[in-house]
C-alpha cells in the first residue's frame, strides 16, 4: 500500500448531500439522520402505508409473488433528487450511499441466500454504462457479507419505461421481460431495487424466480413511494 492509498484511508470524505466531512462514509451523520425513513406503519408484503402496519387491499386483492418488502426510505426529498442523479446522469458515488441505507434498514430482518439486482436489458446497460441497481447491491452485500447473483437472472425484453404508465399497463409491459437460468431451489432471494411504485417490475421478476423454484423472496428497495398526499412516511 503506498503512501498516497494510506492518506486517503485516513482523510475526512464529503458527505454527499451537505459537504461536511463524513469521514469514511457517503453522509455525514446529521443528513444521514434528516433523511426520510420510511419508519411508519406499513403493509409487510409490499410497504405502502397502512393503519398499524396491517396487509394492504392491493395485495389482499391480488397477493404479489414476492413474500414482503424492505423499504428504506421515502420517495420524497432529496431521494427524488439523488435517485434520478445516479440513473440518468452517472453520479456513480451516489450509489454506495443508497446501499449503505438500503443495508442498515435491512439489518432486523432474516438474512437472505443471495442478493439479485433488478437486471437491465443489455442495451440499457450499453445505453447508460451501468446497471444502477447492481451498483447499489454491491454496497448491500459488502455490508451485509451476503452474496451478489449477477448472473442468474436476465432482462430479455428491452421493455419502455415504466413511468407515467398506469397499473395495469405496467404489468403488461414486464410480462415475460425475465429469465432465470441460476441454480436457486430452495433458496431465499432478496431483490435490490432503487424505488418501488407499484412494484410490478419486482412482482414479475419474482414470479421468475418462484418458477425457477425460489423458496422465498423479497424485495429490498432503497425508496418506496407514498400515496398522494401522504408525507407521513418522512419524519
Amino acid at each position: 500500500m503506498n503512501i498516497r492509498s494510506i492518506f486517503n484511508q485516513l482523510s475526512p470524505h464529503a458527505c454527499l448531500l451537505c459537504g461536511a466531512a463524513a469521514l469514511l462514509r457517503p453522509l455525514c451523520p446529521g443528513c444521514l439522520n434528516d433523511l426520510p425513513w420510511h419508519t411508519q406503519p406499513h403493509c409487510p408484503q409490499c410497504a405502502t402505508p397502512t393503519p398499524a402496519g396491517q396487509v394492504c387491499g392491493a395485495c389482499l386483492k391480488r397477493p404479489p409473488s414476492f413474500d414482503r418488502t424492505v423499504a428504506a426510505l421515502a420517495y420524497t426529498f432529496p431521494l427524488d433528487r439523488l435517485i434520478p442523479r445516479l440513473k440518468y446522469h452517472g453520479r456513480l458515488p451516489i450509489a454506495p450511499a443508497l446501499g449503505e441505507c438500503l443495508a442498515q434498514a435491512a439489518e432486523p430482518h432474516s438474512q437472505p441466500d443471495r442478493l439479485i439486482a433488478m437486471p437491465l436489458h443489455p442495451t440499457r446497460i450499453r445505453d447508460r454504462g451501468f446497471n444502477h441497481a447492481t451498483e447499489i447491491a454491491r454496497a448491500v452485500s459488502k455490508r451485509r457479507g451476503i452474496t451478489l447473483d449477477t448472473t442468474s437472472c436476465q432482462r430479455i425484453r428491452d421493455t419502455p419505461p415504466q413511468m407515467g404508465l398506469k397499473h395495469d399497463a405496467r404489468r403488461r409491459n414486464v410480462r415475460g421481460a425475465f429469465t432465470c437460468s441460476g441454480k436457486i431451489e430452495g433458496q431465499h432471494i432478496a431483490l435490490v431495487d432503487d424505488v418501488m411504485t407499484t412494484g410490478t417490475s419486482l412482482d414479475e421478476l419474482a414470479a421468475t424466480l418462484k418458477r425457477a423454484g425460489a423458496r422465498e423472496v423479497t424485495c429490498w428497495v432503497v425508496a418506496r413511494t407514498l400515496p398522494p398526499g401522504d408525507i407521513s412516511g418522512a419524519r
